[in-house]
Order: structure tokens, then sequence, then C-alpha cells
């Protein structure tokens, strides 16, 4: 029987989290038919979210513009990073796609994948989001959970310019990490 060393176990960690990560730039449609393969992939995440969490209805009416990432892949082993494509719909049309790329470091080990949006509450800050070239995430957005999500108030909209909504995680990823998300535009 042989025995595995260290870095056997390191070389096949980063070996399946760089396939990981390039099966999640081929598969957000890089190269293909992008901006209808995104439309559809929004579509079927709109209609989830809505169904699942009736309260984001509501939520999507009243914002000025929502960014809809239907699927973000993420994988770590220490080091870690995620991509996905996604729309952002003003008055429930596309005016623009965008990318999101991850940069996660510290203890973690695993891959998932989920979905997020994020409602942009006033126009100042839809403005501010569509004006940059790269937009980092930060704490001026509050993350909300899928319970959360079906109980959105008027209280929340009042008080928070951006609300993020992650839901339909699938996998596993542990650990604690320190993570930035930067969304910059992108031509399908």
């Amino acid at each position: 029987m042989t025995q595995i060393s260290r870095r056997t176990v390191l070389a096949l960690g980063g070996a399946g989290l760089l396939s990981a990560c390039n099966g999640a730039l081929m598969g957000n449609g890089v190269g293909s038919n992008g901006a209808a393969q995104i439309d559809a992939r929004v579509e079927a995440t709109k209609s989830y979210l809505f169904g699942n969490y009736p309260g984001t209805r509501d939520l999507a009416q009243k914002a000025m513009g929502v960014l809809y990432m239907p699927l973000l892949t993420e994988a770590g082993f220490g080091i870690g990073g995620g991509y996905g494509r996604g729309a952002l719909q003003v008055g429930g049309a596309t005016v623009d796609y965008y990318a999101a790329t991850r940069a996660t470091i510290g203890f973690q080990i695993g891959a998932q994948q989920y979905a997020h949006a994020l409602f942009f509450m006033t126009d100042a800050a839809l403005q501010e989001f569509r004006r940059a070239s790269g937009w980092a995430a930060s704490a001026d957005i509050r993350y909300a959970t899928p319970q959360e999500g079906g109980s959105i108030g008027k209280e929340t909209t009042e008080l928070d310019p951006v609300i993020g909504l992650i839901f339909g995680q699938q996998g596993l990823i542990a650990g604690a990490s320190l993570a930035g998300v930067k969304y910059s535009r992108i031509i399908p």
C-alpha cells in the first residue's frame, strides 16, 4: 500500500480548485451564446426567488434596480475564489450584464454554488453602481438570509441603500475567511 504525502494532497487539492474555477468560467457561457444564457438563468432565478420568498417580489418592485446573479461557483482550500455572471434590471428590463469575482483567504475548504440578488433601494446607490468601472461589495450592503427574504418589510427598505439576498445554496464550504466581491460590467 502506498503512502500519500502532504505534498500530494496539496497538489491534488490545488488541481481540484483550478479545475473548479475553470469549470465555473466555462460553465457561465464565456465564448458561447452569453447574453441569451444569462437572460434565461436570470428569469429562472427570478421565478424561483419570487415563488419561494414572496416578500422579494414587493422588494423588487420598490427597488430602483436589481442585479440578479443566478449562479456563483466558489471553491477554496486556504485560498479560494468564485465567479458568476448576471444581469442588472431596471423596471424589469435588462440594462447591463455583470460578472462577479470573489477572492477569499483564510481557513477554508470546500466548494459551493449559490445565487444572489442586490436590490438597489435608492437612485443614488443604483447610479453609483452603474457609473463605477468596477464596484466592490462593502459594508454598505445588508445581506439577508432566505428566511428574511420572505418577510423583508418597509423598515428594511427605508434604511439600507443596497440589500443583498443570498439563496439557493448547494454544496459545502467550511471555515473562516476574509473575502471580497467585485462586480464588473461585461459584454457577453
